[in-house]
């Protein structure tokens, strides 16, 4: 059965425009809960610009879903992941100058030391993900590493699908959607949990949703603008809801 992990960076995002107390990322983590959320994911970025370390602790105090952390590879990272003990820690790259995350981790370049991140989270025994790009050599590479899921960067795919003016058939959203499902595949073939995010939408999730074999998908900005008119907890269930139909009815 698919599940969607909920994003909640940018409630923290609103609220450190203010540099205030509200809205609050854990009652966010709540509603989204009751709205039909399996999993809340957050981003605890080395610049701290939305989520901060007492919102993942209160999270890893309150959250009775399962609890994401969104982290670079840096030993500071490893050491609040292990002592928070979140149910999986997924690896992404990250840059101080981007708006949000805008690819996936090079795995390949960096193999050694991400074998060595991903054996300390494990030995902790979070469960641990990496975000890529859907390429087979890196797909190849997190398997070598010792990564127990792969979510497949669905980025691409969304910029085309928003260009082609939200036609689901057009050649280029097909290219991308296959290139994402034969990635899915080869993480299968090696083991590993085929989840996939990155500016899922209301629009584009469902094509997603359908592939074979994907597990989980993680949403935050398009959740979070809905629910400034309509509530989270109504704006997760929309969401769910639109990948439920979308899972009954398979490739």
């Amino acid at each position: 059965m698919i599940e969607l992990g909920v994003n909640i960076d940018h409630v923290a995002t609103i609220r450190q425009a203010r540099r205030t107390y509200e809205p609050d990322p854990v009652w966010g983590a709540v509603e989204a809960h009751l709205g039909g959320a399996d999993g809340i994911t957050v981003h605890l970025r080395e610049d701290r610009r939305h989520i901060q370390d007492a919102d993942v602790r209160r999270l890893r105090e309150t959250t009775q879903i399962k609890l994401n952390l969104e982290m670079a590879a840096t030993d500071e990272m490893v050491g609040i992941a292990c002592g928070l003990l979140p149910e999986m820690a997924m690896l992404v790259p990250e840059g101080r100058h981007e708006v949000t995350t805008e690819g996936g981790l090079d795995i390949l370049a960096q193999e050694a030391r991400l074998k060595a991140v991903i054996g300390r989270l494990a030995d902790a025994g979070i469960v641990t993900s990496v975000f890529i790009d859907a390429e087979v050599p890196q797909i190849e590479a997190a398997a070598r590493i010792g990564a127990s899921v792969c979510e497949i960067h669905t980025g691409p795919y969304a910029h085309a699908f928003y260009d082609q003016g939200r036609d689901a058939e057009a050649p280029a959203v097909q290219a991308e959607l296959d290139k994402i499902r034969r990635a899915g595949q080869a993480v299968r073939q090696l083991g590993m949990r085929f989840n996939a995010g990155h500016a899922l939408n209301y629009y584009n999730v469902q094509p997603i949703a359908r592939l074979d074999g994907i597990r989980e998908l993680h949403i935050g900005h398009a959740i979070v603008s809905r629910a400034i008119f309509v509530g989270l907890r109504q704006a997760v269930s929309e969401m769910k809801a639109l990948m439920r139909e979308a899972a009954r009815s398979p490739e």
